[in-house]
């Protein structure tokens, strides 16, 4: 399908990019990425996104592997076009709901009432198995949201970056992967310098990220990175000066 893309499939693990766009603007928009991971019968969603994308994601998971097969639901932080679909996912599903244990107790503002689903991540983060391989929940506080996680695939080597690497693009020139990235970074820098809070959280992120065999980072916006794109985005996210080295 059009707003599907395959990143991995061994044929026991599969990655699927879903783009069901729920913001959208007159000159631009930011093109939302949702993501399954598939292994042995059971699944992780990432990011579902809001409302307004609930039925569409739920129609795809279904599609691809069963909303009752869904194991996790993770969240990397708490804003609406992440998490604002969290009530309905709840009843939807028996997932147990990952997100960071600072945004726990704010979730009943989106409507979820259960709030014993939740699996509360501690800021240093979290390992957890999945099928033969696990997933890492890599702390990415302050960039942009003080409560905030990536998740590292080991099996894929596909990191979800969330905002990281989030790009806002023109709405007659979208594409979903990098391509130029000479040209992408145009659409990265204003969102980036804005959104994180310094150098010293860029830093930190990269660093830990560096501990692992990163293939690909695919944000919950805009286009992945692949390849040598992944070093040179690491690389321009780590010498960043943003959010307070420039206010």
């Amino acid at each position: 399908m059009e707003n599907e893309t395959i990143l991995y499939d061994d044929g026991v693990h599969k990655c699927i990019m879903f783009s069901f766009d729920d913001e959208e603007q007159e000159e631009s928009y930011l093109a939302v990425n949702q993501f399954l991971i598939i292994q042995n019968n059971s699944g992780i969603l990432i990011d579902p996104g809001s409302q307004s994308a609930f039925n569409e994601m739920y129609d795809a998971v279904e599609r691809h592997l069963g909303v009752d097969k869904l194991k996790y639901i993770f969240y990397s932080h708490q804003d609406p076009d992440v998490a604002g679909s969290i009530a309905e996912w709840s009843v939807a599903s028996t997932a147990k709901i990952i997100i960071s244990g600072l945004w726990s107790r704010f979730m009943s503002h989106y409507g979820l009432m259960d709030l014993e689903r939740i699996m509360p991540l501690p800021d240093p983060g979290a390992k957890i198995s999945f099928g033969d391989n696990y997933l890492q929940f890599v702390p990415a506080h302050f960039l942009h949201s003080p409560g905030n996680f990536t998740l590292y695939d080991s099996r894929s080597k596909i990191l979800f970056s969330g905002d990281i690497g989030a790009a806002v693009m023109p709405v007659h020139d979208i594409y979903k992967e990098v391509h130029n990235f000479d040209k992408h970074l145009t659409l990265l820098e204003a969102f980036h310098k804005r959104y994180m809070a310094g150098n010293h959280f860029t830093k930190k992120w990269v660093h830990n990220v560096r501990k692992y065999d990163v293939d690909m980072i695919a944000p919950q916006h805009g286009a992945i990175f692949k390849g040598e794109d992944v070093e040179k985005f690491l690389t321009w996210f780590e010498g960043l000066q943003c959010g307070g080295d420039i206010m």
